[in-house]
């Protein structure tokens, strides 16, 4: 057996540069951590976000240098290297806007950073993943550090209950997940993607397979809070600090969106048939579940909560349309997503205050009067949430939209428009409260916004409004990321 092993070539390694500077840097922060003065921790929140731009262009770079690496584990091509530098961005956001919010809440440590470049590594692990065993592996990389991040602040009891919950329905869609990996593996005697694909079309056991298809969707859906298993999502989105919620609302949603793509149109694209109506119904059901808890609440990041479930299902539409313009769609709507919620948290964790005692709808009130500029740019996130032009998230929808009308599910997208007009409502709640009312005890004592959280509120916004004055930007990318 060892005279036969051929190690892999340096190319190989450099496929895998992103996850190896995101776990070197992450590392030698542990390491620093009881080495760093109590007063000096954000030096190591610095030198995360340092990895963080590193492993970004090592991404970038990944797209000069395709192939498969490791024994066909890894594939490095257009689409991984889209969710590579999503969820990367994702991740660099989410500590911008933790500086002020850590140094606020008296938690500054290099634990938090560490945890995030894990989280993204994890991420960025299962956006390049071609077997399921390296799949599973990256998945629990990123959820092991996610329910950290997720109760990070101890003493919070909210942020207990939210890790808790977390924890434990993370731990099921494992459970489901590997349950579907071994039956796939009984069906065709294979864990590869490209394996399975060719399998399947001869494989005799058509129950095993199918089976496996509905277990793996139970921990994809799980993960990205599609329903009728996102019960999770509002409860951890609000007891977890506002950073990580931003985090957990975009960067791990990205990644294990990227694997439901890669693991139904690969792996099981020849079986499209008895899958497509189950995608169907919960796309319909994620949006209705979604847009309709959202309409009476009162706790903006409880309101985001379900807001981020709406948008899982209409990134779902795009799932039961399986084609490739569909899959471009889906990959558009997601780099749009991951901006446009990552900035509301941004506002959010900033309006909050210590111990996050401002973040109710009503608290904003005023906002457009004594903040005119913050109020303008999330006004900006709020319309491309909704989808009104020109903005990223109207292309957003109206390509998925179209990509599902012109595979045939005219139903499903009659559905979804009436949704996002449903939607509309409680968006529009917000910017009637902060433009309409007159300011309360929340607005008097502001703060001065860090310049970490002001980059975040401005680069979001901006890159949204961007998106929808020059869609092209990110659609050349996708569509011949999904051809190649």
């Amino acid at each position: 057996m060892l005279a036969s092993f051929v190690p892999p070539a340096p190319a190989e390694y450099l496929r895998a540069l992103p996850e190896i500077v995101l776990t070197g840097v992450a590392t030698l922060v542990m390491v620093l951590e009881p080495l760093t003065p109590p007063g000096r921790k954000r030096a190591l929140g610095y030198l995360g976000l340092l990895g963080l731009l590193g492993a970004l262009a090592a991404a970038v770079a990944g797209y000069s240098n395709q192939g498969l690496a490791f024994s066909g584990m890894l594939r490095v091509d257009g689409f991984a290297v889209f969710f590579r530098v999503l969820v990367i961005v994702a991740g660099a956001l989410a500590a911008l806007i933790s500086f002020q919010y850590l140094r606020r809440e008296d938690a500054e440590s290099g634990e938090f950073y560490a945890l995030l470049l894990y989280s993204v590594a994890g991420q960025c692990l299962m956006a390049a993943s071609n077997e399921l065993i390296v799949l599973f592996i990256g998945l629990e990389i990123s959820s092991i550090a996610s329910y950290v991040l997720a109760g990070f602040l101890r003493r919070d009891k909210l942020a207990n209950e939210a890790a808790a919950k977390y924890f434990l329905l993370g731990s099921f869609a494992t459970a489901f997940l590997l349950y579907g990996v071994a039956m796939i593996y009984g069906a065709t005697g294979a864990t590869n993607l490209d394996a399975i694909r060719q399998a399947l079309p001869a494989a005799k056991m058509g129950l095993l397979a199918a089976a496996a298809a509905a277990l793996m969707f139970v921990g994809f859906a799980l993960k990205v809070s599609a329903a009728p298993f996102q019960v999770w999502a509002p409860d951890v989105y609000q007891g977890a600090p506002a950073p990580v919620t931003a985090f957990l609302s975009a960067g791990p949603k990205a990644a294990a969106f990227a694997v439901f793509l890669r693991v139904y149109l690969t792996a099981f694209g020849s079986i499209s048939a008895r899958w497509e109506n189950v995608m169907w119904s919960s796309a319909l059901l994620t949006m209705v579940v979604g847009n309709f808890g959202a309409l009476s609440q009162t706790n903006i990041k409880r309101l985001l909560a379900y807001s981020s479930i709406a948008h899982a299902g209409y990134v779902m539409v795009a799932v039961a349309a399986h084609t490739e313009a569909a899959v471009a769609a889906a990959m558009y709507y997601l780099a749009v997503y991951v901006l446009m919620t990552i900035g509301a948290f941004a506002l959010v964790s900033y309006f909050a205050r210590k111990g996050e005692q401002w973040v109710h709808v009503d608290d904003l009130a005023g906002l457009g009067q004594r903040q005119p500029v913050t109020a303008a740019l999330f006004a900006i996130l709020l319309l491309s949430l909704i989808g009104v032009p020109p903005t990223g998230g109207f292309f957003a929808k109206f390509y998925v939209f179209k990509a599902s009308l012109d595979a045939g599910l005219s139903g499903l997208t009659i559905l979804g428009l009436l949704n996002s007009a449903v939607a509309a409502y409680y968006y529009l709640r917000i910017l009637v409260v902060m433009y309409m009312r007159d300011p309360g005890k929340s607005i008097l004592d502001l703060p001065p916004m860090a310049a970490g959280t002001r980059t975040v509120l401005w680069t979001t916004s901006l890159a949204s409004l961007a998106l929808g004055l020059y869609p092209s930007i990110v659609l050349r990318f996708t569509g011949l990321a999904v051809t190649k």
